[in-house]
């Protein structure tokens, strides 16, 4: 491996705890990233790495190593970008999958006309990720964030809706205010950092009210409480965009419009640890272009 490349993969060995997950993102094989690094350590007269049989972890040295190499190899796509060269390489976004295929998939084909040397690597989660552990460039996340050491980015406020499949609604009624939904279940939506179901949400004069109703089915994906609502087994709240085909076809029903959950921020995360290098920034750059338009967020 020549230098450069010996620098990429011992940042993404110290960044994923391990030489087979740095192997991979760097299309090497194992072996061949173990003699790299000990190759490296031997130039270099140092130790740079620890080593045990579940964990990687920088020395002392490694860590400013390590420091050093980001800025080193930040800069050099900064350089190679000033110099007229197109950013590359690959950019790892974890976003939720239906965002991604709703709202991202439909624009990706032009940015990656516009970046031809970028692959893109698009993860599905909702839970909260440790962006350096897992070799994960950003993650687009909904909902308020805890205090955190990452860079938040808002990308906007997307409205809220409540909604019901017809049967569910036939069998229940429709609630006209918060106060009728006696003898309602919700479809409980557990959230991975309490591991508890949340509660709804409704405004009313000017405040906001919770309403923790029964619920039949627990789920921990918003893909998952959206299909559980069309089978007729409780309330669900989302982004109203990701009803609108729902409530186009008729699968959905929207109910309590006049008592709408407060708007819920969506925001793009990256590490504050490490330089922005150039592929990340302009793939940021066309999240914030992208997203807010097709959503219609503010």
């Amino acid at each position: 491996m020549d230098r450069l490349a010996t620098l990429n993969l011992f940042v993404r060995i110290v960044e994923r705890s391990s030489f087979s997950a740095a192997a991979a993102d760097c299309g090497v094989s194992r072996p061949v990233a173990t003699a790299a690094i000990k190759a490296l350590e031997a130039r270099l007269g140092t130790r740079l790495l620890q080593r045990s049989t579940r964990h990687v972890q920088p020395t002392v040295e490694g860590e400013a190593y390590y420091h050093r190499c980001v800025a080193i190899l930040a800069d050099l796509e900064d350089a190679d970008r000033g110099a007229g060269g197109a950013v590359a390489g690959v950019v790892r976004v974890d976003v939720v999958g239906h965002l991604a295929r709703t709202v991202l998939l439909p624009a990706l084909p032009d940015f990656l006309a516009r970046h031809p040397k970028l692959t893109v690597h698009l993860g599905e989660g909702e839970r909260f990720v440790d962006l350096v552990r897992e070799g994960v460039d950003c993650v687009v996340r909904a909902g308020e964030l805890v205090d955190s050491d990452m860079v938040v980015r808002r990308l906007g406020m997307m409205e809220e809706i409540t909604v019901a499949s017809p049967a569910y609604l036939a069998k229940h009624g429709t609630p006209l205010t918060p106060d009728e939904l006696d003898g309602h279940r919700m479809i409980g939506f557990v959230s991975s950092r309490t591991g508890q179901p949340l509660p709804l949400e409704f405004t009313r004069d000017g405040g906001v009210i919770e309403i923790a109703l029964p619920a039949r089915v627990l789920v921990g994906g918003a893909d998952t409480s959206a299909a559980a609502a069309r089978f007729g087994l409780g309330l669900s709240q989302a982004p109203g965009y990701r009803f609108a085909d729902d409530l186009a076809s008729g699968a959905l029903v929207e109910v309590l419009a006049d008592f709408a959950p407060t708007p819920t921020p969506l925001s793009v995360l990256y590490p504050s640890n490490r330089q922005l290098s150039p592929r990340v920034r302009v793939f940021v750059d066309w999240l914030i272009e992208t997203i807010r338009p097709r959503l219609d967020i503010g």
